[in-house]
């Protein structure tokens, strides 16, 4: 059974900073190129940051410079580092893994970023 657990969200304040964290079980993690994507209150599900097998990594433009993505293949785990965040920022964070035909979903962790 596959699962995508995420975890580090909550209550920030506009300039602060949050950890994300994706502990992906059932699947084997270093073929999946690993992303995050985040949903805000009646808008889309939008891609924030990936990162390839082999550890290339994209941004959207709203957030380059400000989050970075890694991932750690010995404990399954991949990350989002938040920096300076901004109320912008509010939004559900998803853990997404991506193998071409077939992906996966977590469930989602909620960060609300406060002015």
């Amino acid at each position: 059974q596959v699962q995508l657990v995420e975890s580090g969200g909550g209550l920030v304040l506009f300039g602060g900073s949050l950890r994300l964290s994706c502990a992906a079980s059932g699947i084997t993690f270093d073929r999946y190129a690993m992303g995050w994507y985040r949903q805000a209150p009646g808008k889309r599900r939008e891609l924030v940051a990936v990162i390839a097998r082999g550890g290339s990594t994209d941004y959207a433009d709203s957030v380059k410079g400000r989050f970075t993505i890694s991932r750690d293949n010995a404990k399954n785990t991949v990350y989002l580092q938040m920096n300076t965040l901004k109320p912008k920022d509010t939004a559900v964070y998803y853990c997404n893994a991506d193998l071409g035909d077939m992906q996966y979903w977590g469930r989602g962790t909620l960060v609300t970023v406060s002015s």
